[in-house]
């Protein structure tokens, strides 16, 4: 609906608003600026303009889509919008903050608030014409027609020309008074032209701005409310996304049966969105499509969407600032309560301590006495604390009777401080006799003085009289009250205590910020080498790219399939293609200046949080680069907008270290750990073995019971490592068998588990976004949730399946692979190794390889309580020097400056067992030590082994220990203190050995096999591939399987600790700062669950 208005200036009025972005709830005052008679009073100031049009357009949005409301089917008058319904009526000049809608339109808070208007300046008026009228009344008094007729003589009255001053207040209502005339006038006008036309509506001024006040008029009687006794408008701003309001309206004296209110219009609006309604249930909505108003020179919708994205950004700041400070606050509130409890406890220690002390004291007090004829006698013989004395021996008496020296070893109150008194004994001039005596300074405290003689200080003594092994006891005749000195040193011990916890607790607090310090920067490195990771085919500019800032990206397309093709298109959105915004239009990539590379740039919105993108030949399509169907990802910084948190469940027959059997267990807790460090919500699903180290499991407790196939399944809960733990014991005795894998029925325990894993998802109402699977013990959950569950209701669910080792179960592993929606293996070359087989074969588009990780938590020589010292990249010569002399020590091995070699193994064929035999030899020949620590399912090769043990320990005692079992501390003894770690598998899939190794800075010698390969680069031979990795060489590794393989990486690593010991201390610094965490790996396994998502 179009009509043509005489234009007029902003109106000049006040509305107090409040933005309700914070807390969702606006606070308006309702209109108050027209009378109920159809009296305007003058609410604009300045010139008027005419000739300018205004449109009042019909939203094209279908509002029932964005929030459903009641409509009333009693009432004849009209639907109701497709808006909102109140719950009750709007009131005039009263603000309706409480007022509720029944729908919830998009975008738009479920409260309404009412808007103040235009403030009529009716007082002013009122006091002008005041002051005319009463004017003549001054003449009534003689003082005051004084005043008059000096006024009208020209004179000042208080510094003021009161004629001038009436006359300007006259002038001013008379012009407020045309003012308001005109105005009338205009609006009669245009009520005129829209009634002869059938409008009902129209808006003054005509040229709707941004802060400022405008009139809507309605005319009731085309409305579905012309029966109505009650008009309210109902509405907001820029499509219902901002400051909704609720405005009564007053019916006007203009011709025609129109009513109208006021209101203002905010500076962030570019479109008004309304509807009418009767305050209950009678609704005009312009036949379902609301009544708009477009605002003209203001924002449009993609500034709006800019400065949504701005306030997003102070309120998160602000909400991150008030958490930091509530956050503060409770540790402030943890450290007093700790603090409080902690004396408590050092004043219970204390008091405990003492009762200790008095009860040996006063055993010693009834034992001691002054003297002891013919041995020995204290002059003088009354004396107190601080005194100096004389301590008389008998040498003749006991068995320092031909000593050459006489010492007296001492201390008091039963030798609580320690050795507190040593002195030398001098012959006695003046005694008859063989009487020495020692001049001894009685200490302050002493209630009971304790010594032996000895004959000598106490580090050269040999022989000692300590009195028949009840040592000498004396009585300090002038001592202190004895409540006073226990008194004094129970608040001496709690002092020390307080003290030496103090010390303790900074030490602590030192230690956690600089592990805490460690991991960021060692997060931060991985960080950029993730973005460096593909920069032979993709990176960008800047390499972090920022929220709210432009990003160039450049592609290689001679990496990739576009290799040759004319032409490189970009096709980008954001946060994993779910952006609102859309995909960004598909744009042509030019030339850049390094070489093959093509370029794009592009503006990243403030709430990116990740950049997704494909390359193409063509702008309609054509050949894709996606990489392999998993697209490229870029991390967005500085965003206000986070990822929402994906809900992950692993469903496993294995998790360290409850139910550890390899590295699967290890697999699954820090996998878990770590993708939960990325804000994401993990839970594991894990049989109830009877063989469970609960020991292990924190808040463990009965959680439900459900039934399935016939049997009652329980379900415990607990936390492993800080995961979520969900532990299912069904009630038919399948996992009551003392063991984890084993039994012959393994195939049908854990079958069935799997069954009551789903199930329990079902029943329980869980809706993961990924059930993550593993080996051939949890395959059957892929095609089990494929071909049944999927159509019960658990249908949100992802299927990713983990291969880590086809040794066992191919069978299982290929059909839960051609189920899933992405399976991986363990490393990249691993992936490669295997991709042949028929397992695997089929299924090479959705098959991914990613490395494992270590637990850096676990995995510590810092914080790592096996070791003599703690220590890190900085200090590694001298914290692994401490180790392997503690190492040397503990085996029984010589303790020499010897290059040691540590095998950490289970002693299978996997393993390499003929190599590792060998390499034993070949260590003992180049003269250095070895140690092995691990035992053989197989008792024929734990045999072979333990007659190995018995040759060595017997011809190579000093240098060979083989430790056939398992024993954890010494396995962090082997790690840190070895110079090198041998790992010659056969094959292996990932490998955790060597990346346990770096971190304690020992160096690996590996075969070059699966992750062991990906792992380790050869100091000698693979400086470009570790540079590809963003890497420095870190190892030595070797490639056959025979003897002549081993020697030459064992040879070249001996001889460089022999002939570079700068050189080996540097490599040991450079692989202790390589992360070989779950950082990266928890990354890749995240676009990975994204990629099953898409």
């Amino acid at each position: 609906m179009e009509v043509s208005l005489q234009a007029h200036r902003p109106l000049s009025c006040r509305t107090v608003f409040q933005d309700r972005r914070t807390n969702l709830n606006l606070k308006l005052k309702p209109v108050t600026g027209f009378c109920p008679h159809g009296r305007y009073s003058s609410w604009f100031k300045g010139d008027l303009t005419s000739g300018v049009s205004c449109k009042i357009t019909a939203s094209s949005a279908d509002f029932s889509r964005r929030r459903q409301r009641k409509v009333s089917s009693s009432r004849p008058n009209g639907p109701g919008p497709k808006a909102i319904v109140p719950k009750t009526p709007v009131e005039t000049n009263i603000p309706k903050t409480n007022q509720r809608n029944t729908g919830d339109k998009k975008g738009m808070v479920s409260s309404t608030a009412s808007v103040t208007g235009p403030k009529v300046d009716v007082k002013r008026i009122d006091e002008t014409s005041r002051k005319v009228e009463d004017s003549s009344s001054l003449s009534k008094t003689s003082a005051i027609g004084r005043s008059i007729q000096e006024v009208e003589n020209g004179s000042t009255y208080k510094g003021i020309t009161i004629d001038k001053k009436l006359s300007d207040e006259a002038s001013l209502k008379l012009k407020l008074e045309m003012e308001e005339k005109q105005r009338m006038q205009e609006i009669e006008m245009l009520a005129e032209e829209n009634f002869s036309k059938g409008n009902k509506l129209f808006v003054y001024p005509q040229v709707v701005k941004p802060d400022q006040h405008i009139e809507v008029f309605l005319n009731r009687s085309l409305s579905t409310l012309n029966s109505e006794d009650e008009v309210v408008m109902m509405g907001a701003f820029n499509e219902w996304r901002w400051k909704s309001f609720t405005f009564r309206l007053i019916r006007t004296n203009l011709k025609g049966d129109w009513w109208s209110c006021q209101f203002h219009v905010p500076v962030e609006a570019y479109k008004i969105d309304f509807v009418f309604f009767n305050g209950k249930d009678v609704y005009d909505n312009n036949d379902e499509k609301d009544f708009c108003i477009d605002i003209e020179s203001g924002m449009d919708a993609f500034a709006f969407e800019d400065f949504l994205l701005e306030e997003k950004c102070k309120e998160l700041k602000k909400l991150a600032e008030e958490q930091a400070e509530r956050e503060r606050q409770a540790e402030e509130q943890r450290r007093i309560e700790a603090e409080r409890a902690a004396r408590e406890a050092d004043r219970a220690e204390a008091k405990a301590e003492i009762d200790r002390r008095r009860k040996l004291v006063q055993e010693l007090t009834k034992k001691a006495v002054r003297s002891v004829p013919d041995v020995w006698y204290i002059e003088p013989s009354k004396f107190k604390g601080e005194d100096l004395v004389r301590l008389y021996y008998n040498r003749s008496s006991g068995p320092l009777a031909n000593a050459k020296e006489l010492w007296v070893h001492g201390g008091h109150n039963g030798w609580s401080a320690g050795l507190s008194i040593i002195e030398s004994l001098v012959r006695s001039e003046e005694k008859e006799g063989d009487w020495w005596y020692a001049k001894v300074i009685v200490p302050e405290q002493a209630v009971v003085l304790d010594w032996v003689f000895a004959d000598g200080p106490p580090q050269n003594a040999t022989v000692y009289d300590n009195n028949h092994r009840h040592d000498f006891h004396a009585i300090v005749p002038k001592s202190i009250p004895e409540e006073q000195y226990w008194v004094e040193e129970e608040h001496q011990i709690c002092r020390k205590l307080q003290e030496e916890r103090r010390l303790r607790e900074e030490a602590l607090c030192a230690k956690a910020k600089k592990t805490a310090v460690m991991k960021a920067e060692m997060k931060e490195r991985t960080m950029r080498r993730y973005l460096l990771s593909q920069k032979h085919i993709v990176y960008t500019e800047p390499l972090d790219v920022q929220a709210g800032s432009m990003a160039t990206i450049f592609n290689n397309p001679a990496n990739t399939v576009l290799n040759g093709k004319p032409e490189v298109w970009f096709r980008c959105s954001f946060n994993h293609w779910a952006h609102h915004s859309g995909p960004l239009p598909p744009q042509k990539m030019v030339p850049a200046e390094n070489g093959t590379h093509v370029k794009a740039t592009v503006m990243v919105p403030q709430d990116a949080y990740v950049m997704d993108f494909v390359f193409s030949e063509s702008e309609e399509g054509g050949l894709f680069d996606n990489k392999n169907g998993m697209d490229y990802h870029i991390p967005v910084f500085g965003g206000v907008s986070k990822e929402s948190p994906m809900h992950i469940v692993h469903i496993t027959v294995e998790m360290a270290p409850i139910a550890k059997v390899g590295g699967l267990g290890d697999v699954v807790t820090s996998l878990s750990r770590a993708v939960q460090d990325l804000n994401h919500h993990v839970d594991v699903i894990l049989p109830k073995y009877d063989c469970l180290n609960l020991s292990n499991v924190n808040e463990f407790q009965y959680n439900r019971s459900f039934s399935w196939g016939g049997t009652e399944i329980k379900v415990w809960f607990g936390k492993v490592e800080g995961v979520s733990v969900y532990f299912l014991e069904p009630q038919n005795g399948l996992f009551y068998t003392g063991c984890i894998y084993g039994c012959k029925n393994d195939a049908e325990r854990f079958g069935f588990f799997c069954h009551a894993a789903l199930e329990y998802l079902l029943q329980s109402g869980s809706h993961p976004d990924i059930i993550h699977c593993h080996d051939w013990s949890s395959a059957p959950v892929a095609w089990l949730y494929k071909d049944h569950y999927v159509h019960y209701g658990l249908s949100k669910a992802r299927i990713v399946f983990t291969i880590h080792n086809l040794e066992f179960g191919a069978h299982y592993i290929g059909k839960a692979v051609a189920y899933s929606d992405k399976s991986t293996t363990v490393s990249q070359t691993y992936s490669k190794e295997i991709a042949r087989n028929p397992a695997v074969a089929p299924h090479l588009y959705k098959f991914h390889g990613i490395l494992n990780g270590i637990d850096q938590d676990i995995w510590d020589p810092y914080n790592d309580a096996f070791l003599p010292i703690s220590y890190t990249s900085e200090n590694v010569v001298e914290g692994k020097q401490a180790a392997k002399e503690a190492l040397q020590q503990r085996l029984g091995l010589k303790t020499a400056d010897l290059p040691v070699v540590g095998i950490i193994t289970r002693l299978t064929q996997q393993k390499g067992i003929h190599l590792i035999k060998h390499a034993i030899w070949r260590t003992l020949e180049r003269n250095g030590q070895v140690v092995l620590l691990g035992s053989a399912p197989d008792p024929r090769i734990q045999n072979e082994f333990v007659n190995l043990a018995n040759q060595l320990h017997s011809s190579h005692g000093d240098r060979a220990r083989l430790c056939l079992t398992y024993d954890e501390p010494l396995s962090h003894l082997i790690y840190a203190g070895s110079d090198f770690i041998l790992v010659p598998s056969i094959f292996e899939p990932c490998g955790l050995t060597q990346l346990v190794a770096m971190r304690y800075g020992s160096i690996p010698v590996v075969r070059k096999t699966g992750g062991l390969y990906d792992t380790v680069f050869d100091v000698d031979h693979d400086k470009e591939r570790a540079e590809a990795q963003g890497l420095e060489p870190n190892g030595f590794s070797f490639d056959g399987a025979d003897a002549a393989g081993v020697d030459y990486a064992l040879n070249r690593a001996i001889t460089a600790w022999y002939g570079g010991r700068d050189w080996f201390n540097s490599l040991c610094k450079i692989v202790m700062e390589q992360d070989w965490s779950w950082n990266r790996p928890a990354l890749d396994y995240m676009e990975l669950y994204h990629a099953a998502r898409k």
